[in-house]
């Protein structure tokens, strides 16, 4: 198979844009230093709603993003934003061009 892309698109409530931006970033340094197969993995905030964050993520494969998933720290960053967002969708993504 050939590598994964995930966009994952979240939105903060407005009361918990910090809480958010927080728990993201440390999702982001674990990921990059326990995560077998992820090749990128970075963490976007839009300019104009501080509310919105994208993560652009590139994995070795399916099986490889599925343990990321089942991370103690992905997991644990999950509990954190419970009840913290007003919007989350995820795109997987096969990069053509």
């Amino acid at each position: 198979m050939e590598k994964l892309t995930i966009v994952a698109n979240i939105e903060a409530t407005a009361d918990q844009i910090g809480t958010v931006k927080a728990e993201l970033l440390k999702l982001v340094e674990k990921t990059h230093a326990e995560d077998e197969g992820c090749i990128l993995y970075t963490l976007h905030q839009d300019n104009e709603n501080p509310a919105q964050f994208v993560v652009f993520e590139n994995w070795q494969s399916k099986a490889l993003l599925q343990q990321h998933l089942d991370s103690a720290h992905f997991k644990a960053c999950m509990a954190a934003l419970d009840g913290a967002l007003a919007g989350f969708s995820v795109n997987e993504m096969t990069q053509i061009g």
